[in-house]
């Protein structure tokens, strides 16, 4: 009796423990994630240059690190520092009254008078909705020109998770075996499932960060080239929201080159209307179908369904982070209904899951 008492109170201070250490860590989980993510996907350099310098893991680990820098970190903040200033640009532009998103959309109603009365029958009004643009191109530059500031002014925050990130990636890099196996003991998930949702922890990781960086990264330069060639102002701005705007599974870039495209239109610049819009659905456009199937899809073995729903889902809980944490926790949400459905002799058809998450009848897990 005595030992059971004391078992559950020492599982109950556990758990309070374990709680409050989350708790104390919260406002670095985002240094966290990313240093994991960044880990994973710069675990197989580190293994060639170990393979390359024996039993020098420190230095093997310092050179991927430096690496990543170079290739990823360095670029990303030359890049933002040049779109907030474009940002602020454009919001003076506005604020100045050079921009009025309601002349425009009173040449497109007098281009197209047939849109006046879908609008009727949509219960819009012409003159609602050229208040609620100026007001969004208000707002939009407000929050650019805000978010300019407040990178100034959280500069040392900015610089601290900066560094922990790339503390942490250094640790993670050089010890990540021993770390794994450390988890793997601790969980009392049994060591054979424990190692599989490891693995596809690794796996989506790794695909939802490469998948969706190379996605943006090449629909970002196309959206950035033909609209320099256009003659369009702030291309680099552009771009980059071009970028981002790829995150969304199936609207993506759209959500920037329409509007430019309306706003060429409302102008009388037509052509260059055209060559937008013509480039955006052929080219921009088929970069996300053809390749997020492949680089998304197909390596986290999820249907375009899922990644889609979890990714609009991860991005409306967790912001940015939510590109990879959605897909994530869908993964193994469906590990781990697959390993339950198999374990107890329940057909895993009805349920598309991760093919190397499933153990057969005969195969069971050990216990921690």
């Amino acid at each position: 009796m005595n030992a059971k008492l004391e078992m559950r109170t020492f599982l109950w201070s556990l758990l309070v423990i374990s709680l409050g250490f989350l708790w104390m860590i919260r406002p670095f989980l985002a240094p966290i994630f990313w240093a994991c993510a960044l880990a994973i996907i710069y675990y197989p350099l580190h293994m060639r240059l170990l393979a390359r310098i024996p039993n020098r893991p420190n230095t093997a680990a310092f050179i991927s690190l430096c690496v990543c820098v170079m290739v990823v970190i360095l670029p990303v903040i030359l890049i933002v520092a040049q779109v907030v200033s474009q940002a602020a640009q454009a919001y003076s532009h506005i604020e100045k009254g050079a921009f009025d998103p309601g002349q425009y959309l009173e040449r497109i109603n007098s281009l197209f008078p047939q849109a006046q009365h879908l609008l009727k029958k949509l219960g819009l009004d012409i003159n609602n909705l050229k208040k609620t643009a100026m007001d969004a191109a208000m707002v939009g530059g407000r929050f650019a020109a805000e978010h300019a500031l407040n990178i100034g002014q959280n500069a040392a925050g900015i610089l601290l998770d900066f560094s922990l990130m790339l503390y942490l990636s250094f640790f993670m890099l050089r010890d990540g075996n021993q770390l794994l196996e450390l988890l793997v003991r601790a969980l009392p998930l049994g060591d054979a499932r424990e190692r599989k949702l490891f693995a596809l922890f690794g796996e989506v990781t790794r695909a939802t960060v490469k998948g969706n960086l190379v996605i943006a990264c090449i629909q970002g330069a196309l959206g950035g080239a033909i609209l320099f060639i256009l003659g369009m102002p702030g291309v680099l701005l552009w771009a980059v929201l071009m970028a981002f705007a790829s995150l969304i599974p199936a609207v993506g870039p759209a959500l920037v080159w329409v509007p430019i495209a309306l706003y060429w239109l409302a102008t009388g610049q037509y052509w260059q209307a055209g060559i937008l819009a013509g480039f955006g659905v052929m080219v921009i456009g088929m970069v996300d179908n053809l390749l997020r199937p492949i680089l998304v899809g197909r390596d986290t073995k999820m249907p375009d369904y899922i990644v889609l729903l979890s990714t609009l889902g991860g991005i409306a809980l967790f912001g940015i982070n939510g590109v990879v944490v959605g897909p994530l926790v869908a993964a193994l949400f469906m590990a781990f209904w697959g390993i339950f459905m198999a374990e107890i002799h329940v057909s895993g058809d009805a349920l598309i899951a991760p093919a190397n998450t499933l153990e057969s009848d005969e195969e069971k897990p050990n216990n921690s």
